[in-house]
């Protein structure tokens, strides 16, 4: 049996312009793409129509089609990496796996539980950078310590991207070493008993029209004004040095955001106690209230403040909520309420289509205080001040909020006043003890 090598798909499910892919096709042996449905992940998923799954099977199916278009075809198992490749090890004579790095902690113990296997059965395992631009050790103070602060962190990391650039990987002129197609099915999402989603994914095109104009139309909810490429950028459906470098001629605003994304990756690989604590430790004495029947009311979109009802309902109907109105339902969360913004974070993770560890943990850690760059903990956002600055017209509301100002939508669960009030007496009092 003559030897391959294989290339692992997880978070690259591309072709063009993708790291691991292209080494591996430029080792010298013929190249068997895999992918995995890991169900040591898709066990823990509640919901059967979460649509991340049809996402991942949709992009699955279209990866697989093009490489039959160039004579090979994309290996798919179900089951555990390990189950996944015992079966691969019996079917081939394999060499190496060849795999780009992913810096989640479940994903890195299993890379590093996988790698010991296969090298005990002499098969190499090789990863690579391909989902940032810079890895969490190659943006760092002076000192060699990791950065606390975005914007210093900001500067640095553009700094040493004027100086390096990026490199493209020209990963589809080697197709022609793929290991020729055989006749595998991928499995359906019914034999992974999962069902189709009704809602619509969004497209990986983004116009520079948009990148253009992403500054000045950001903020508007009501408005086409963002990208909705977190998702794609998630599962890596596109790349991020393709993005990086049209975001650098037409919009400073958004390469700042793609910045934000490999910031809080770093701080993740840096702290990654941030899981489950707050990455200010004396933020982990707050006395959080933890209503349940309030918490109810703020996940269905039942809390009487239409802006933050409007993107809960948003979030619920279509797995993904405006960037602005984020903001606010967190704030209003940890802040309105005293929820512990752990309640949140998960919630969203169960939600969003587009959710990464990294970034949503710091999203919320922001909104709560409790993180880097935190908003500080006496600034409460007030939702209606919010509402009338970024949907003056009420569009983004009545689309999600129909029944807003008739007698069927609820009067607010706490007095924004006296909900701030409490706040930041609660939040001062728990910073003060030492």
């Amino acid at each position: 049996m003559a030897k391959i090598n294989i290339f692992w798909h997880r978070r690259d499910l591309r072709g063009h312009d993708n790291t691991g892919l292209q080494y591996a096709l430029t080792a010298g042996l013929p190249v068997l793409p895999v992918f995995i449905f890991d169900t040591n992940i898709l066990d823990e998923l509640e919901d059967r129509k979460d649509p991340r799954i049809t996402f991942i099977h949709d992009q699955v199916t279209r990866l697989n089609t093009y490489y039959r278009e160039h004579g090979g075809a994309l290996d798919v198992y179900h089951g555990t990496p390990h189950q996944a490749f015992e079966a691969i090890l019996e079917n081939y004579e394999v060499n190496g796996v060849f795999t780009n790095r992913d810096y989640e902690p479940y994903a890195t113990a299993r890379d590093s539980a996988l790698e010991n296997s296969m090298k005990a059965k002499g098969v190499d395992f090789f990863t690579f950078k391909d989902q940032v631009i810079f890895e969490a050790g190659e943006i760092l103070t002076k000192e060699g310590e990791p950065y606390k602060v975005f914007t210093p962190y900001k500067n640095r990391w553009l700094e040493k991207f004027n100086q390096l650039g990026v490199s493209k990987h020209d990963s589809e002129a080697n197709l022609k070493t793929l290991v020729p197609a055989r006749g595998r099915e991928i499995p359906s999402l019914a034999e992974m008993n999962f069902e189709r989603t009704e809602i619509d994914l969004p497209p990986a095109e983004i116009s520079d029209a948009l990148i253009s104009q992403y500054a000045a139309r950001r903020d508007f909810p009501a408005e086409h004004g963002t990208s909705k490429l977190g998702v794609h950028l998630r599962f890596g459906t596109v790349s991020i040095r393709d993005l990086v470098r049209r975001a650098h001629g037409l919009s400073d605003t958004w390469l700042s955001e793609l910045i934000w994304r490999e910031f809080y990756m770093m701080i993740l690989a840096h702290y990654p106690r941030v899981i489950d604590q707050a990455f200010k430790p004396q933020y982990d004495r707050i006395p959080w209230i933890n209503d349940e029947t309030q918490f109810e009311k703020w996940c269905n979109g039942m809390t009487g403040y239409p802006l933050v009802d409007a993107g809960m309902r948003e979030l619920n109907a279509t797995g993904y909520m405006h960037n602005r109105v984020r903001m606010v339902v967190a704030s209003f969360l940890t802040k309105h309420l005293l929820i512990d913004w752990r309640w949140g974070e998960r919630y969203f993770a169960s939600r969003l289509l587009d959710f990464e560890l990294s970034s949503n943990n710091g999203g919320w850690q922001w909104a709560a205080g409790t993180g880097t760059d935190a908003q500080p903990y006496f600034r409460v956002f007030n939702p209606y001040s919010q509402q009338e600055k970024f949907d003056p017209k009420l569009k983004y509301v009545r689309r999600w909020v129909p029944e807003y100002g008739s007698p069927d939508y609820p009067e607010p669960i706490v007095s924004h006043k006296e909900a701030r009030l409490r706040a930041i007496e609660t939040y001062k009092l728990a910073l003060s003890q030492n």
